[in-house]
């Protein structure tokens, strides 16, 4: 290529100098400028984001990477090819679903060409305007996926119709050399008088929905309730137990002391009172009748109050029998 464009270079020289010779202003003028724009049509560049195809005459010779690169002006070709991502719209399009609505659908499809000389090759000799060709057949594929699905699958279940999509044009756009990245269902819309049986159907599922929440709500609190009722009845059974244990327990501790005392004095009684069972009787009266400050009258003739006056350590004055008068 170096070679073509000194060539051509050293051509119109050539010329110039020929013109210069023979005195011919004009010449030389058009020459020196035919020469700079021949020039100027030999460097090319290209960008980052492209890769370059090369044809002389009609066919292929190069592949064209970033950079600048010479060419043949007038001879040479330079098809520049965008290799970033791009996004086509599958614009709107009504599908009738496996129950016979009209689906009215829109998806985007994402992709970009291969940055390798095969697939960029493929991009400009394999298809014709691949950017239309992707939006024909992604309308056509999402006609045959959706037209075997209900409505309600179709529009629960986008991530399948994805997946389906985007497995379907990454075949078709391989000998292309595209590489689908990925693809977009943007809406699937019913019929309008779909659309309004749906909303009635959706309102009443959520109104009982509620009815039902509120239900189980009032239930749960019944049962709160009723679980409260249980534990307050369940604990006031505790306590009248704990009380009826405890008050037992008082009179068994009760009675015990009672019979430990009453073992005390019966053992007191064979001790000090053998054959007196009278005269003990005689002091547990009246120790009782003391204690509570009862009135009673002794009569002398019984002897109890030596026993009371022994019981409260008193000695006993005898009285004198009365004198006779002389």
């Amino acid at each position: 290529m170096g070679a073509a464009v000194g060539l051509g270079a050293l051509l119109i020289i050539v010329i110039t100098f020929a013109s210069f010779i023979y005195n011919n202003f004009v010449g030389v003028a058009l020459g020196i400028i035919f020469l700079l724009i021949y020039l100027a049509s030999s460097f090319k560049t290209v960008r980052p984001t492209q890769r370059g195809l090369v044809e002389r005459f009609g066919k292929y010779i190069r592949f064209l990477n970033p950079g600048y690169t010479f060419v043949f002006p007038f001879v040479d070709q330079v098809i520049k090819v965008n290799v970033t991502e791009q996004m086509v719209d599958a614009e709107k399009q009504e599908i009738i679903t496996s129950d016979r609505l009209n689906a009215t659908v829109d998806a985007q499809v994402y992709f970009k060409v291969e940055a390798i000389e095969d697939s960029v090759k493929k991009s400009q000799y394999n298809v014709h305007d691949y950017t239309y060709q992707i939006v024909n057949l992604a309308k056509t594929t999402l006609r045959n996926i959706i037209g075997t699905l209900t409505y309600e699958v179709a529009n629960s279940d986008r991530t399948k119709i994805n997946t389906s999509l985007h497995k379907i044009l990454t075949a078709e756009a391989k000998p292309w050399g595209l590489i689908i990245v990925r693809t977009e269902i943007k809406e699937i819309e019913p019929p309008s008088d779909v659309q309004t049986s749906m909303n009635t159907v959706i309102m009443a599922e959520n109104e009982k929905k509620a009815a039902t929440d509120k239900a189980t709500a009032n239930e749960r609190i019944a049962d709160g309730e009723r679980r409260a009722e249980i534990m307050r009845a369940e604990g006031d059974k505790k306590s009248k137990i704990l009380r009826a244990d405890g008050e037992a327990e008082a009179i068994k501790t009760v009675a015990n002391a009672n019979a430990e005392k009453y073992k005390v004095e019966s053992e007191s009684l064979k001790k000090h009172f053998t054959g007196n069972a009278v005269v003990f009787k005689k002091l547990v009266t009246t120790e009782k009748s003391l204690k509570n400050a009862t009135k009673f009258v002794i009569d002398p003739k019984l002897g109890i109050q030596t026993i009371i006056s022994e019981a409260a350590g008193i000695t006993p004055i005898k009285r004198r029998a009365p004198t006779k008068k002389k």
